[in-house]
């Protein structure tokens, strides 16, 4: 049995990571939904109601428009690579090779590039190759988990490989599937495959249904994990085999994967009224008034405050400026007042916020 190297938040591989995810553990790659239609219906596909089926454009928690935006939001993160998932990339193969030849102009060969796909089509496979893709992750339907050597996955990845490509199988830890599940392991052996990825089961808002109705449950009260995934998981990281296995965590995805990506993001778009915090959001003051300008120029003027530690949130109407400001003078202030914790992302997800004073 090859050595287990372990990793943060139970996570774990055997013999070497799979460069994509070597990035990624860094929280060095973008992640860039390229459309989210996909022509399989996976019952256990978590992908949210907002992109499931529908061609969107997304560059991590961006909705973009064009390679333009894309290439914007990888200079924000400082970008080593780019995860591309969906959906399903290749069922926009024209988008798909756009941003792989534009990724690689703009940053060059060393921008590591992996694609998640579930398709086959050998002229879908050429063409992203060509335009610079360096790792391929196929996602074969659990109904053909047991014959994958007759199936069209056995021609796509020995073309794959042709290509030049890095080639891997990712395939989701499913509780009572153990004996599909190696036989997933045994196919990626056999051909000689690059490392095969084991994620752990999660419930989302668009999944649940379908996971509940085969009987699986959360592992504990405060995880979306699915319990048995992990357990499950882990036996399959000491099978007999050669090919190098990687079983990836639920929580080191949030954990560890998440946090460093947005914290790489906050340290470039953070502003000089912003607090970084160790777990990569923005502490802010928030003031709520009718006028943000009116009370700018009174607040300015009143306690002397640098124009640099003010903010106008336009976006939000609402007035920022620096928390440790606005702790000193909260309580003079005729205006409902805030410290509010958000994610340095395009959507700038609220985390939490606390009052300072209320009217």
């Amino acid at each position: 049995m090859a050595k287990i190297t372990k990793m943060e938040k139970g996570s774990a591989f055997t013999r070497i990571l799979p460069d994509g995810c070597k990035i990624c553990r860094e929280g060095a790659k973008m992640v860039l939904l390229v459309t989210g239609k996909c022509e399989r219906r996976c019952s256990y596909c978590p992908l949210s109601t907002e992109k499931k089926g529908k061609d969107v454009f997304f560059a991590n928690e961006r909705r973009i428009n064009g390679v333009s935006e894309m290439l914007d939001e990888a200079r924000l993160m400082d970008a080593k690579g780019t995860g591309m998932t969906g959906g399903d990339p290749l069922a926009a193969v024209s988008r798909t090779s756009e941003c792989i030849s534009a990724l690689k102009k703009e940053f060059g060969d060393s921008h590591h590039i992996h694609l998640y796909t579930s398709t086959t089509n050998k002229a879908a496979i050429r063409r992203v190759a060509r335009a610079g893709l360096d790792e391929i992750r196929f996602h074969p339907p659990m109904a053909i988990w047991r014959r994958l050597k007759e199936s069209a996955y056995a021609a796509a990845v020995s073309l794959s490989k042709e290509e030049g490509l890095s080639v891997g199988l990712e395939i989701p830890v499913l509780p009572g599937r153990e004996a599909d599940l190696q036989a997933v392991v045994a196919f990626a052996d056999n051909r000689g495959l690059d490392f095969v990825n084991l994620n752990e089961l999660e419930f989302s808002e668009t999944n649940w249904r379908a996971l509940r109705r085969v009987g699986y449950d959360v592992k504990t009260d405060i995880s979306s994990a699915v319990m048995g995934s992990e357990e499950l998981g882990r036996k399959l990281l000491r099978s007999e085999v050669s090919v190098p296995l990687h079983y990836c965590s639920s929580a080191f995805k949030d954990g560890i994967q998440l946090r460093r990506r947005i914290t790489r993001r906050g340290k470039n778009v953070k502003k000089p009224h912003e607090i970084l915090t160790e777990d990569g959001t923005l502490l802010k003051g928030v003031i709520e008034t009718d006028s943000i300008s009116a009370t700018t120029a009174w607040l300015l003027n009143k306690y002397d405050i640098p124009g640099r530690l003010v903010w106008s949130d336009h976006e939000k109407d609402r007035l920022e400026i620096a928390p440790w400001v606005l702790e000193e003078i909260a309580a003079e202030l005729p205006y409902e007042s805030y410290i509010v914790e958000e994610y340095p992302t395009a959507d700038r997800l609220e985390v939490e916020r606390t009052p300072l004073k209320r009217r």
